[in-house]
């Protein structure tokens, strides 16, 4: 883990991530290697021709320092396989091997000029060898090129992710296509945000399946703490639907971050009404929307014995959730289901008075709901300690995320930790947590295994309501995700106080493979929710 110092500076790659880009390029030399070698064993009786001579010291020069540079490939690609993740000290010879494969870049190069004067003097051999010549250049250049852009980083890997910021329950980019009569029907519904928004309205028609008639106003107006939304008239269920868009552009990014805890002014009969200060800020925005402007009166106007149920996925759940608990003194029926929520939302108390009319569902091992400043602090701590005490060298574990990404498996079946008695030293301070104890973290403890203390900025904030988990049922491969079957029982929200790393901690959290997911629960008659803990509820799922 620690970076390579070559050349007086420190890179930001370690030497053990040397192991597949070297692997790749040692396995075009041996190919190329082979190839001139067998050019030269069966032409070299037929350079007894002008220029003949240095046509054949050219090809013997050749294979001699393709044979030297594949030898150090070797060598690096052995080398970098040693030792584990933190600790180096088997690959210290890596340094050298670098210096060598970059000199010998000089001599190739050169060599490859020379071949290319040589082919320009139009020696008059045999037109296999020439040809092979010519071919050897073009192959030095092609393979020089990408060569020199890894060493430049040198060999880089990069680690980039994705956010895995998630589409909105409404997934209107969802459909790359929307219906001709986007772009001529004159709207009969409320629509902000833009006329040339209104193929995203086309799409959204086409998702849900509902008549334009149904829609009473839609919003993609998007900036800071202002989320889009719409209001729609759900015939089949009776309820008047408002539902909250999720993470789609920077300003919703920047409406996640700012995950300070905010006091807030409700009429709920609630001690401690405080929440993540973004997400209160986008529901209190709508909420003004809908009082302010008349949307819900007017909704009501047309329905007046339909009952209010409010939506959301990510951050629009969470601004869903908030929103149902400004919006349930006056809609004492209410209903609020909040798809992949963010964990760290209300207080405690506001947690348990969300109980009685908010249910969130949360698909395996999802993030978001996860996700807290506290959670942070802790899996930060935890990587820390696991790569500290990793047995397994880097490539190995690479290889093995790979094999589970394309066919499934136990992840837990490759151990990353010590065994045994020294599990005992992980409560020591190990690498960056030695730095996080001198700059004096304010939420740091490397002596507890539970959820970390932060200062009153960032108290414990929980999910909505009560929680559905939706759970794989066996383990699957990118190649058979489509056969994957789920069950969903109840369960605590002490089951998401700690981040779990896996393949699909992230696309858990994509609201079409949610979907997909709720479609098999509803469809297998096996499947079957659990009464939830502590009792009856009541909250109806519909």
């Amino acid at each position: 883990m620690p970076g390579m110092v070559l050349f007086g500076r420190r890179w930001a790659i370690a030497s053990d991530d040397l192991v597949f880009p070297g692997f790749f390029e040692l396995s075009l030399r041996v190919v190329w290697w082979i190839g001139i070698l067998t050019l030269y064993l069966l032409h070299r009786g037929k350079l007894d021709c002008a220029g003949g001579v240095l046509l054949s010291s050219y090809l013997i020069v050749l294979i001699v320092l393709l044979a030297v540079i594949i030898c150090t490939l070797t060598a690096i690609v052995c080398v970098s396989m040693k030792g584990t993740i933190c600790n180096p000290g088997p690959r210290k010879s890596m340094a050298k091997l670098l210096y060598v494969r970059l000199a010998l870049f000089l001599p190739e190069m050169g060599w490859a000029s020379l071949g290319a004067a040589w082919i320009a003097d139009d020696i008059q051999c045999d037109k296999t060898v020439v040809n092979g010549i010519i071919a050897t250049v073009v192959v030095r250049t092609q393979i020089w090129c990408p060569a020199t852009l890894r060493r430049a980083s040198p060999f880089s890997i990069s680690n980039r992710t994705t956010s895995g910021t998630a589409r909105s329950l409404m997934r209107s980019s969802a459909i790359p296509q929307a219906p001709p009569s986007c772009r001529t029907r004159t709207a009969e519904y409320d629509l902000v945000g833009g006329d040339q928004l209104s193929c995203h309205f086309g799409s959204i028609l086409q998702t849900t399946g509902l008549q334009y008639r149904d829609f009473i106003h839609i919003s993609f107006h998007d900036k800071v703490y202002e989320l889009p939304f719409l209001v729609a008239l759900d015939h089949r269920k009776e309820s008047v639907v408002v539902a909250v868009r999720g993470t789609m552009s920077l300003q919703d990014i920047l409406t996640d971050l700012s995950a300070e805890s905010e006091d807030l002014n409700l009429e709920c009969g609630v001690q401690d009404c405080s929440a993540h200060k973004g997400i209160s800020q986008a529901a209190r925005y709508v909420y003004q929307r809908l009082i302010n402007d008349g949307i819900l009166s007017q909704a009501f106007s047309i329905a007046p014995e339909y009952r209010l149920v409010v939506v959301g996925h990510s951050l629009g759940a969470g601004a869903a959730a908030l929103l149902a608990i400004m919006l349930r003194s006056s809609y004492p029926q209410l209903r609020c289901y909040a798809f992949s929520p963010p964990r760290g939302l209300l207080s405690k108390s506001l947690y348990e008075h969300s109980k009685n009319f908010t249910v969130s569902l949360v698909l395996g091992k999802d993030i978001i709901p996860r996700l807290s400043v506290t959670n942070l602090e802790d899996l930060k701590k935890r990587i820390l300690r696991v790569i500290a005490h990793c047995n397994k060298p880097k490539y190995k574990i690479l290889l093995r995320g790979c094999w589970y990404e394309l066919f499934g498996g136990d992840p837990d079946n490759l151990p990353t930790e010590l065994d045994g008695g020294a599990q005992g030293h992980l409560t020591q301070p190990l690498l960056g947590e030695q730095s996080l104890l001198t700059h004096g973290s304010p939420t740091y403890s490397f002596s507890s295994d539970s959820p970390l203390e932060s200062p009153a900025k960032y108290p414990h904030l929980y999910p909505p309501g009560r929680i559905i988990h939706l759970e794989e049922e066996g383990t699957s491969g990118r190649f058979c995700r489509a056969a994957a079957r789920y069950s969903a029982r109840w369960a605590h929200e002490s089951q998401f106080s700690k981040i779990l790393i896996g393949p699909k901690m992230l696309t858990d959290h994509m609201p079409d493979v949610l979907m997909k997911a709720l479609d098999s629960v509803v469809s297998d008659r096996a499947a079957y929710v659990f009464c939830p803990p502590g009792g009856g509820s009541n909250v109806d799922v519909v």
